[in-house]
């Protein structure tokens, strides 16, 4: 939006304070002749001509955005064409949402036909903050903090304590005598 209120009649050049406070050499020090000489090579005078060697001034700028978005047409063009490409995406994204939605719903038709007792078992509601008694006594016998960590697990989800399965050694090390199964091909 910003952009669209960029027009020609704004500068194209920003004005830059200065900011060089350096001093000149009182005498013939060599280590002050030096260091003028450096801060001459490093920041040129004419530095309105071009870019400034650490990047911190552009004269350019208005005159790159004006290059780069030449008109408001072109932005309003260039916006719609971005809106369009997003809603292509969307519209990917649905459909493959979709696809995956009838997926699971013939295989939870196929579960009901084999076996109906997994499928309300699969299908059961469960209140998560519902425990049964055995779980009330194992928390009455628990720390503080065992307690908190096992009432705030929802139920029905993976537990986050459990470990990853990993192909990895274990902490003990490396079980050199381990052979692969014999598999046949």
């Amino acid at each position: 939006m910003s952009l669209l209120r960029c027009t020609r009649s704004s500068p194209l050049r920003v004005s830059q304070a200065s900011v060089r406070y350096a001093a000149s050499a009182t005498g013939t020090d060599d280590a002050a002749s030096k260091r003028e000489t450096i801060r001459r090579l490093l920041y040129p005078s004419n530095v309105r001509t071009g870019s400034s060697p650490t990047g911190t001034w552009r004269p350019d700028v208005g005159l790159a955005f004006q290059r780069a978005i030449p008109s408001a047409q072109a932005h309003k063009t260039i916006e719609r064409a971005w809106k369009l490409y997003q809603r292509h995406l969307r519209k990917k994204r649905d459909e493959e949402l979709k696809h995956k939605y009838e997926c699971m719903k013939r295989a939870m038709q196929e579960l009901e036909e084999i076996d109906p007792v997994l499928f309300k078992e699969a299908n059961r509601r469960e209140d998560p903050r519902a425990r049964s008694m055995m779980e009330m006594e194992v928390l009455k016998s628990c720390s503080t903090a065992e307690r908190r960590a096992i009432e705030s697990r929802v139920r029905g989800l993976f537990p986050r304590e459990l470990k990853v399965p990993a192909d990895t050694p274990s902490k003990e090390g490396w079980l050199h005598e381990w052979k692969p199964f014999n598999r046949p091909l």
